[in-house]
Protein backbone atom coordinates (compact mmCIF):
# COMPACT_ATOMS: atom_id res chain seq x y z
CA UNK A 1 0.00 0.00 0.00
CA UNK A 2 1.61 3.50 -1.08
CA UNK A 3 2.05 6.16 1.63
CA UNK A 4 2.98 10.06 2.42
CA UNK A 5 4.98 10.61 4.95
CA UNK A 6 4.97 14.02 6.06
CA UNK A 7 7.75 15.84 8.69
CA UNK A 8 6.61 18.67 9.57
CA UNK A 9 7.50 21.68 11.60
CA UNK A 10 8.40 23.60 8.83
CA UNK A 11 7.14 27.27 7.84
CA UNK A 12 6.34 27.04 4.44
CA UNK A 13 7.64 29.96 2.03
CA UNK A 14 8.62 30.46 -1.32
CA UNK A 15 6.66 30.82 -4.76
CA UNK A 16 4.62 28.21 -6.68
CA UNK A 17 2.52 27.98 -10.09
CA UNK A 18 -0.91 26.50 -9.66
CA UNK A 19 -1.61 23.51 -11.83
CA UNK A 20 -4.32 23.50 -14.83
CA UNK A 21 -7.54 22.17 -13.35
CA UNK A 22 -7.78 18.58 -13.60
CA UNK A 23 -12.10 18.29 -13.33
CA UNK A 24 -11.51 20.97 -16.32
CA UNK A 25 -8.66 18.92 -18.48
CA UNK A 26 -10.49 15.49 -18.87
CA UNK A 27 -13.97 16.94 -19.55
CA UNK A 28 -11.96 19.15 -22.16
CA UNK A 29 -10.11 16.62 -23.53
CA UNK A 30 -13.26 14.56 -24.61
CA UNK A 31 -14.63 17.78 -26.11
CA UNK A 32 -11.59 18.03 -28.36
CA UNK A 33 -13.31 14.72 -30.08
CA UNK A 34 -16.49 16.36 -31.39
CA UNK A 35 -14.11 19.13 -32.87
CA UNK A 36 -12.93 19.09 -36.30
CA UNK A 37 -8.92 19.55 -36.68
CA UNK A 38 -6.54 20.16 -34.17
CA UNK A 39 -7.18 21.18 -30.94
CA UNK A 40 -4.59 22.53 -28.12
CA UNK A 41 -5.05 22.69 -24.81
CA UNK A 42 -2.24 23.93 -22.57
CA UNK A 43 -1.40 24.03 -19.09
CA UNK A 44 -2.75 20.57 -18.63
CA UNK A 45 -1.87 18.83 -15.64
CA UNK A 46 0.85 16.14 -15.86
CA UNK A 47 -1.29 13.42 -13.80
CA UNK A 48 -2.59 9.61 -13.71
CA UNK A 49 -6.24 10.25 -14.90
CA UNK A 50 -4.95 12.43 -17.91
CA UNK A 51 -2.57 9.86 -19.52
CA UNK A 52 -5.80 7.61 -18.28
CA UNK A 53 -7.55 10.02 -20.23
CA UNK A 54 -5.23 10.06 -23.34
CA UNK A 55 -5.35 6.27 -23.57
CA UNK A 56 -8.80 5.96 -23.43
CA UNK A 57 -9.22 8.84 -26.80
CA UNK A 58 -6.09 7.10 -28.50
CA UNK A 59 -8.42 3.85 -28.68
CA UNK A 60 -11.21 5.81 -29.73
CA UNK A 61 -8.84 6.95 -32.67
CA UNK A 62 -7.45 10.46 -31.48
CA UNK A 63 -3.89 11.37 -31.87
CA UNK A 64 -2.74 12.83 -28.88
CA UNK A 65 0.46 14.67 -27.71
CA UNK A 66 2.36 16.52 -25.60
CA UNK A 67 4.63 19.31 -25.82
CA UNK A 68 7.54 19.92 -23.62
CA UNK A 69 5.49 23.03 -22.39
CA UNK A 70 2.99 20.50 -21.16
CA UNK A 71 0.34 21.56 -23.45
CA UNK A 72 -1.38 18.77 -25.30
CA UNK A 73 -2.32 18.54 -29.18
CA UNK A 74 -5.21 16.65 -29.92
CA UNK A 75 -6.71 15.47 -33.29
CA UNK A 76 -9.40 12.85 -34.83
CA UNK A 77 -7.40 10.67 -37.19
CA UNK A 78 -9.83 7.41 -37.59
CA UNK A 79 -13.69 7.78 -36.66
CA UNK A 80 -14.18 3.79 -37.35
CA UNK A 81 -14.59 3.05 -33.41
CA UNK A 82 -16.75 3.40 -30.89
CA UNK A 83 -15.73 1.40 -27.82
CA UNK A 84 -14.24 2.50 -24.89
CA UNK A 85 -12.55 -0.34 -23.35
CA UNK A 86 -13.44 -1.33 -19.68
CA UNK A 87 -10.05 -1.90 -18.53
CA UNK A 88 -9.22 2.19 -19.04
CA UNK A 89 -12.57 3.34 -18.41
CA UNK A 90 -12.70 1.92 -14.67
CA UNK A 91 -9.65 3.42 -13.88
CA UNK A 92 -11.08 6.83 -14.19
CA UNK A 93 -14.90 8.10 -13.71
CA UNK A 94 -14.64 11.20 -16.06
CA UNK A 95 -13.74 9.05 -18.99
CA UNK A 96 -17.31 8.83 -18.98
CA UNK A 97 -17.33 12.07 -21.37
CA UNK A 98 -16.64 10.82 -24.34
CA UNK A 99 -20.09 9.28 -24.45
CA UNK A 100 -21.27 12.99 -25.31
CA UNK A 101 -19.04 13.56 -28.62
CA UNK A 102 -19.19 10.29 -29.41
CA UNK A 103 -22.77 10.19 -30.30
CA UNK A 104 -22.68 13.48 -31.25
CA UNK A 105 -19.87 12.67 -33.71
CA UNK A 106 -20.36 9.24 -34.74
CA UNK A 107 -23.66 8.47 -33.58
CA UNK A 108 -23.04 5.43 -31.62
CA UNK A 109 -21.09 4.88 -28.46
CA UNK A 110 -20.53 1.83 -26.54
CA UNK A 111 -19.05 2.89 -23.07
CA UNK A 112 -18.04 1.01 -20.02
CA UNK A 113 -20.32 1.51 -16.77
CA UNK A 114 -17.87 3.20 -14.07
CA UNK A 115 -18.04 0.30 -11.42
CA UNK A 116 -19.02 -1.81 -13.57
CA UNK A 117 -23.24 -3.11 -13.83
CA UNK A 118 -23.91 -2.16 -10.47
CA UNK A 119 -27.74 -2.81 -9.12
CA UNK A 120 -29.62 0.46 -8.15
CA UNK A 121 -28.59 4.30 -9.02
CA UNK A 122 -25.57 4.29 -11.19
CA UNK A 123 -23.25 7.12 -10.72
CA UNK A 124 -23.83 8.38 -14.53
CA UNK A 125 -27.81 8.31 -14.33
CA UNK A 126 -27.93 11.92 -15.10
CA UNK A 127 -25.96 11.88 -18.24
CA UNK A 128 -28.05 9.15 -19.70
CA UNK A 129 -31.30 10.65 -18.72
CA UNK A 130 -29.95 14.22 -20.47
CA UNK A 131 -28.55 12.17 -23.66
CA UNK A 132 -31.80 10.30 -23.81
CA UNK A 133 -33.94 13.56 -24.34
CA UNK A 134 -31.41 14.46 -27.02
CA UNK A 135 -32.83 11.05 -29.06
CA UNK A 136 -30.17 9.08 -27.81
CA UNK A 137 -31.61 5.35 -27.18
CA UNK A 138 -29.63 3.73 -24.94
CA UNK A 139 -29.75 0.18 -23.13
CA UNK A 140 -27.01 -1.16 -20.57
CA UNK A 141 -25.75 -4.74 -21.17
CA UNK A 142 -23.18 -6.21 -19.41
CA UNK A 143 -21.57 -3.02 -18.00
CA UNK A 144 -21.88 -1.43 -20.61
CA UNK A 145 -23.93 2.04 -22.16
CA UNK A 146 -24.65 1.14 -25.24
CA UNK A 147 -26.20 4.13 -27.22
CA UNK A 148 -27.26 4.77 -30.57
CA UNK A 149 -29.12 8.42 -32.31
CA UNK A 150 -29.17 9.00 -35.90
CA UNK A 151 -28.99 12.65 -34.90
CA UNK A 152 -29.44 14.34 -31.95
CA UNK A 153 -31.95 16.58 -31.65
CA UNK A 154 -32.73 19.98 -28.97
CA UNK A 155 -34.60 19.49 -25.82
CA UNK A 156 -35.59 20.91 -22.55
CA UNK A 157 -33.48 18.91 -19.73
CA UNK A 158 -33.50 18.63 -15.81
CA UNK A 159 -30.25 17.75 -15.00
CA UNK A 160 -30.94 18.11 -10.93
CA UNK A 161 -30.75 14.60 -9.00
CA UNK A 162 -30.28 13.25 -5.81
CA UNK A 163 -27.29 15.10 -4.62
CA UNK A 164 -27.74 18.53 -6.88
CA UNK A 165 -26.32 19.16 -9.84
CA UNK A 166 -23.45 17.33 -11.99
CA UNK A 167 -20.47 18.37 -13.19
CA UNK A 168 -19.34 15.81 -15.75
CA UNK A 169 -23.14 15.19 -16.66
CA UNK A 170 -23.42 18.89 -17.58
CA UNK A 171 -19.90 18.71 -19.54
CA UNK A 172 -21.28 15.44 -21.18
CA UNK A 173 -24.53 16.37 -22.48
CA UNK A 174 -23.54 20.32 -23.00
CA UNK A 175 -20.95 18.63 -25.19
CA UNK A 176 -23.61 16.64 -27.24
CA UNK A 177 -26.00 19.43 -27.68
CA UNK A 178 -23.75 22.05 -28.93
CA UNK A 179 -23.78 19.50 -32.36
CA UNK A 180 -27.64 19.00 -32.00
CA UNK A 181 -30.13 20.05 -33.96
CA UNK A 182 -32.06 22.94 -33.07
CA UNK A 183 -32.15 24.82 -29.13
CA UNK A 184 -31.69 22.65 -26.21
CA UNK A 185 -32.42 24.28 -22.27
CA UNK A 186 -30.51 22.65 -19.43
CA UNK A 187 -32.13 23.56 -16.07
CA UNK A 188 -29.90 22.92 -12.96
CA UNK A 189 -27.45 22.60 -14.74
CA UNK A 190 -23.79 23.02 -12.79
CA UNK A 191 -22.35 26.24 -12.48
CA UNK A 192 -18.66 25.30 -11.38
CA UNK A 193 -15.72 26.91 -12.80
CA UNK A 194 -14.75 23.89 -14.30
CA UNK A 195 -18.26 23.54 -16.23
CA UNK A 196 -17.86 27.25 -17.04
CA UNK A 197 -14.47 26.83 -18.69
CA UNK A 198 -15.65 23.62 -21.10
CA UNK A 199 -18.41 26.11 -22.44
CA UNK A 200 -15.65 28.47 -23.48
CA UNK A 201 -13.74 26.20 -24.80
CA UNK A 202 -17.11 25.21 -27.32
CA UNK A 203 -17.88 28.62 -27.73
CA UNK A 204 -14.28 29.36 -28.91
CA UNK A 205 -15.12 25.77 -31.11
CA UNK A 206 -17.83 27.90 -32.60
CA UNK A 207 -20.59 26.87 -30.26
CA UNK A 208 -23.60 29.02 -29.16
CA UNK A 209 -23.78 28.83 -25.43
CA UNK A 210 -25.67 30.91 -23.16
CA UNK A 211 -25.90 31.31 -19.20
CA UNK A 212 -22.57 29.58 -18.35
CA UNK A 213 -21.85 30.11 -14.73
CA UNK A 214 -25.80 29.93 -13.87
CA UNK A 215 -28.21 26.58 -13.33
CA UNK A 216 -29.92 27.77 -16.74
CA UNK A 217 -28.07 27.22 -19.94
CA UNK A 218 -29.24 27.64 -23.10
CA UNK A 219 -27.45 26.06 -26.30
CA UNK A 220 -28.16 26.32 -30.01
CA UNK A 221 -26.45 23.36 -31.71
CA UNK A 222 -24.41 24.38 -34.88
CA UNK A 223 -23.06 21.76 -37.77
CA UNK A 224 -19.49 21.69 -36.85
CA UNK A 225 -17.16 22.36 -34.16
CA UNK A 226 -13.77 23.04 -35.34
CA UNK A 227 -10.57 23.15 -32.59
CA UNK A 228 -9.22 25.46 -31.12
CA UNK A 229 -6.38 26.65 -28.64
CA UNK A 230 -7.68 27.05 -25.50
CA UNK A 231 -5.89 27.79 -21.28
CA UNK A 232 -7.12 25.31 -19.21
CA UNK A 233 -8.19 27.44 -15.85
CA UNK A 234 -5.90 27.27 -12.74
CA UNK A 235 -6.90 24.13 -10.47
CA UNK A 236 -8.73 26.06 -7.25
CA UNK A 237 -8.71 23.10 -5.29
CA UNK A 238 -5.21 22.82 -5.57
CA UNK A 239 -4.68 26.42 -4.75
CA UNK A 240 -6.67 26.40 -2.09
CA UNK A 241 -4.92 23.23 -0.76
CA UNK A 242 -1.68 25.59 -0.73
CA UNK A 243 -2.63 28.40 0.57
CA UNK A 244 -4.17 26.55 3.74
CA UNK A 245 -0.94 24.82 4.25
CA UNK A 246 0.79 28.15 4.17
CA UNK A 247 -1.84 29.45 6.66
CA UNK A 248 -1.11 26.45 9.55
CA UNK A 249 2.37 26.42 9.34
CA UNK A 250 2.82 30.65 9.49
CA UNK A 251 4.28 30.82 5.95
CA UNK A 252 4.79 33.54 3.36
CA UNK A 253 4.03 31.86 0.14
CA UNK A 254 3.63 33.33 -3.41
CA UNK A 255 0.64 31.40 -5.42
CA UNK A 256 0.86 32.23 -9.30
CA UNK A 257 -1.69 31.64 -11.71
CA UNK A 258 -4.57 31.49 -9.82
CA UNK A 259 -8.08 32.57 -9.92
CA UNK A 260 -9.24 34.46 -6.75
CA UNK A 261 -12.59 34.47 -7.90
CA UNK A 262 -12.80 31.08 -8.23
CA UNK A 263 -11.96 30.25 -4.47
CA UNK A 264 -13.65 33.56 -2.35
CA UNK A 265 -15.11 31.50 0.12
CA UNK A 266 -11.52 30.30 1.27
CA UNK A 267 -9.97 33.58 0.89
CA UNK A 268 -12.65 35.20 2.93
CA UNK A 269 -12.53 31.99 5.97
CA UNK A 270 -8.94 32.74 5.88
CA UNK A 271 -8.82 36.04 6.42
CA UNK A 272 -11.63 35.80 9.19
CA UNK A 273 -8.91 33.63 11.46
CA UNK A 274 -6.66 36.62 10.83
CA UNK A 275 -4.60 35.22 7.81
CA UNK A 276 -3.29 37.75 4.97
CA UNK A 277 -4.20 37.21 1.73
CA UNK A 278 -3.49 39.60 -0.56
Amino acid sequence: MDMFIVRGGERLSGSVSVSGAKNSALPLMAAAMACEGETTLCSIPDLVDVKTQSQVLGSLGMDVNRDPDGALRLKTVDETSCIADYDLVRRMRASVCVLGPLLAKRRMACVSLPGGCNIGDRPIDLHLKGLSALGAQIRVDRGYVIARADRLRGANIFLGGAFGSTVTGTCNVMIAAALAKGTTTIESAACEPEVVDVGNFLNAAGAKIEGLGTPFLTIEGVEQLNGVKHEVIPDRIEAATLMIAAAITGGDVCLKQVRPDHITAVIEKLREIGVTVE
